[in-house]
């Protein structure tokens, strides 16, 4: 990932923030951390540099981390964004679109500008930021859209039916844009997380042991997946490693899935 230019949406905490430190990791000096408020996405960049620091892992200075405050539903408010990337760094090299939400509501019980909120960040937020971030990868680049294992399989026992038909969405906007875009040498994949342990997941698994038990006994290899296991999968779609790789899915599931 050295000499990339990395922006990283829903950056500021849980999965994404994990992603941007992964590329970090990899390689890459310059990131750039996208989340709604932009004192949430200013202080994530300052505190990623400065844990680099802090450990050994790199000098004072030597990684870029900008964060920058964008309302991924907003067209016009992505499309300020990326311009702010453009003027900074002329370029993205790499795009992870990790902001996203999931609700729990019976189909009958959600509300419908409930439903549309959460399509226009799962959904329209991911083509927006793909297309933003797509204009300005003149040379190509790597696009990873973070999808869901929901996207193919329906959850229970918990209701989600909207988010699940979002993510199943994310994953054919991949597959099409990785054939839209191949002849310009930009890649585009899917990235479908299983069960992740979280911070927001321990605090709900720990309220409802039931629930806990149920997924647990659904997951082949036992386990919640730790947030860490889904940086080998970041670090390879975004690096010239898959570097013929594009409109593939990696499902970093435990194997839930395959049962």
């Amino acid at each position: 990932m050295a000499n990339k230019v990395c922006v990283v949406t829903g950056a500021g905490r849980g999965l994404g923030n994990l992603m941007a430190r992964t590329l970090v990791e990899s390689g890459a000096s310059d990131i750039v951390i996208i989340d709604l408020q932009r004192q949430d996405a200013a202080a994530a960049a300052e505190e990623l540099a400065k844990s680099f620091v802090d450990q050994g892992l790199a000098a004072e200075g030597e990684i870029n981390a900008v964060g920058l405050g964008c309302n991924v539903a907003d067209e016009w408010s992505v499309q300020a964004a990326f311009a702010e990337i453009k003027e900074r760094f002329g370029r993205v090299d790499a795009l992870v679109t990790a902001a996203g939400i999931v609700e729990n509501f019976p189909a009958h019980d959600y509300p419908t500008e409930k439903i549309r909120r959460l399509l226009d960040i799962n959904v329209m937020g991911t083509w927006f930021c793909a297309l933003e971030a797509a204009k300005l990868m003149p040379n190509g680049g790597s696009i990873t859209l973070i999808g869901s294992m929901s996207g193919s399989i329906v959850n229970t026992p918990q209701p989600q039916t909207p988010y699940n038909f979002s993510k199943a969405a994310v994953r054919h906007m991949a597959r099409s844009l990785a054939v839209e875009w191949a002849t310009q040498n930009i890649r585009v994949n899917c990235i479908s997380p299983g069960y992740m342990l979280t911070n927001l997941t321990k605090v709900i698994l720990d309220n409802d042991p039931v629930l806990r038990d149920q997924w647990l006994s659904k997951i082949p290899v036992g386990r919640m997946g730790d947030p860490s296991d889904l940086a080998g999968a970041v670090a390879y779609l975004a690096s010239d490693a898959s570097k013929y790789t594009t409109g593939a899915e990696l499902t970093v599931d435990g194997g839930y899935t395959c049962v």
